[in-house]
């Protein structure tokens, strides 16, 4: 991605537009730009850090979001069982 953000605007420094020169790499001019707001101005292993550091960031969130439906399941059936002895 880093490459590609830097040879479209290599290709816009020399006169093409950014539609033409994002063509040309093989991407829309829209993800041109949601790249280069995410990856601008970042190294190409400071890229792939990010990337993995997200993807962690993913693994660790689902045992969280199982946890989180466990204890509200558990505390659903708590006040069940709590009604039903009053």
């Amino acid at each position: 991605m880093v490459d590609l953000l830097r040879q479209i605007e290599a290709a816009v420094a020399n006169g093409k537009t950014t539609a033409q020169a994002a063509k040309e790499a093989g991407i829309v001019e829209q993800t041109y730009f949601r790249w280069r707001k995410e990856y601008g101005g970042l190294q190409v292993n400071q890229a792939k850090r990010l990337k993995e550091l997200e993807q962690e960031n993913s693994k660790l969130k689902r045992p969280v979001a199982n946890l989180s439906l466990d204890n509200l399941v558990l505390q659903d059936f708590a006040s069940e069982n709590f009604k039903r002895l009053s």
